[in-house]
């Protein structure tokens, strides 16, 4: 029942001084909405990130040749240095085999569902009198071409007997066909495209149309704002491995893990098994692995430590606002001094009225923190949708605001409250 008291009493005095209590707040009010503020557009950020990459496979496991660092080496005055990366040209033997990638499914098979095997031709350019298209050259494996998920405008994709046979057949983008063939999908089927890669010309036969993310059939069409644009042509693996002359040997692959296992630990074991089994005498290269989930949980963990670092900065001005509140309730106390007088001569205790004016800080901290919280959380909303990200107030950064504000409350309150305690009450009751 005390403590209820005191809370109405306290209320009661911040009522009775409502400018001075408001800006007593003001400091708390600021702190507390900057914290949350920047907690929730980073929990926004965060949680869009995770999204954007969750959809680019968090499953996807990227293996791949790298030179070998050489061992930590001592000098003569006893430092201790590493060097860089050996500067060898990779030789054909050093990447890795169609014949160690397929000894690698066999040994993962219960936790692998594919690989995508990917052959950069390189960037070209498709000519026809004044029109051309940039594009990328690119073969995929079947894997590969199902995990780029294209949305087929017209056409087909690519067959198993493209791939087998390494036919010079190609998918190309509705945007290319925009530049190339006045944006008539159909009518490009089955029609043949020159492409010029480094002096170089390569002839193909497109049999599929994909639509172009970024492209929304301007109207009317304006082939001068999109000859720059570069769009992937795509081929089947084979065709562009021949092109390459590089005999079925690749520097990088992709293996996706089946839902649910651990891509951390498929990861290292990826990777033990083709440097124990294919690359332990190899002096000059090894085989490293990295993940999107490993890519995601470093800059979740990066942006959380930025995010903090920053809300402590911001915290500093609950600091001010802390030295505010103890500043207002030594006046508090000051002005009331008889009152003070009068409770402890009618037998109130230092230790209840040490507890009224404690309380009475806490009830001023917290108002203003639950002010802040409201403020930080529509700013942050406001700036996330700005940013456009989906807003997120975190509830942990809440919940710690709050109490937060409430140990600010004890903390720089029980100074003042501690000096009412303490006052004599004749000489209070004397006091003018």
């Amino acid at each position: 029942m005390l403590i209820g008291e005191n809370i109405l009493l306290a209320l009661s005095a911040l009522r009775a001084n409502r400018t001075r209590a408001f800006l007593t707040m003001l400091g708390i009010i600021i702190g507390i909405a900057s914290v949350i503020t920047i907690m929730t557009i980073g929990q926004a950020m965060t949680n869009s990130l995770n999204d954007e990459m969750s959809g680019l496979g968090a499953n996807n496991i990227t293996v791949n040749v790298s030179q070998k660092r050489s061992k930590t080496e001592m000098s003569d005055t006893g430092f201790m240095f590493r060097m860089g990366p050996r500067r060898n040209n990779m030789k054909n033997e050093d990447k890795l085999s169609l014949e160690m990638i397929e000894d690698m499914k066999t040994e993962f098979s219960d936790r692998i569902s594919g690989v995508i095997l990917k052959e950069s031709v390189g960037t070209g350019t498709v000519k026809h009198l004044k029109d051309y298209a940039n594009v990328d050259i690119t073969g995929l494996n079947a894997v590969g071409m199902e995990k780029e998920d294209l949305e087929m405008v017209c056409g087909r994709q690519f067959t198993s007997v493209d791939q087998k046979e390494a036919r010079k057949v190609c998918v190309v983008s509705n945007y290319m066909v925009g530049n190339m063939f006045d944006e008539d999908n159909e009518g490009a089927l089955g029609k043949q495209i020159t492409v010029v890669v480094n002096d170089r010309f390569y002839h193909y036969t497109i049999v599929g149309v994909y639509s172009y993310k970024e492209y929304a059939d301007p109207e009317p069409y304006n082939k001068s704002e999109h000859y720059d644009t570069q769009t992937t042509l795509y081929l089947p693996l084979e065709t562009a491995v021949r092109q390459n002359h590089s005999k079925n040997r690749f520097t990088e692959f992709t293996v996706i893990g089946n839902t649910g296992e651990n891509v951390e630990d498929l990861m290292k074991d990826i990777k033990v098994f083709f440097n124990d089994k294919y690359y332990r005498k190899n002096e000059n290269y090894e085989v490293t692995s990295s993940s999107m989930a490993s890519m995601v949980k470093s800059l979740t963990e990066m942006m959380g430590t930025v995010s903090l670092a920053i809300s402590l900065i911001a915290g500093i001005s609950l600091l001010v606002g802390g030295i505010g509140v103890m500043n207002i309730m030594l006046v508090s106390v000051t002005e009331r001094t008889k009152e003070i007088g009068t409770r402890k001569a009618l037998g109130a205790t230092n230790s209840s009225i040490r507890l009224q004016f404690i309380v009475e800080s806490i009830t001023l901290c917290v108002a203003g923190g639950f002010i802040g919280v409201v403020l930080g959380i529509v700013i942050g909303n406001i700036i996330s949708k700005v940013m456009k990200y989906s807003a997120a107030a975190p509830i942990s950064g809440i919940i710690i605001s709050v109490l937060f504000s409430m140990a600010i409350g004890v903390f720089f309150g029980y100074y003042p409250a501690n000096k009412a305690a303490k006052m004599n009450p004749i000489d209070a009751l004397r006091y003018e």
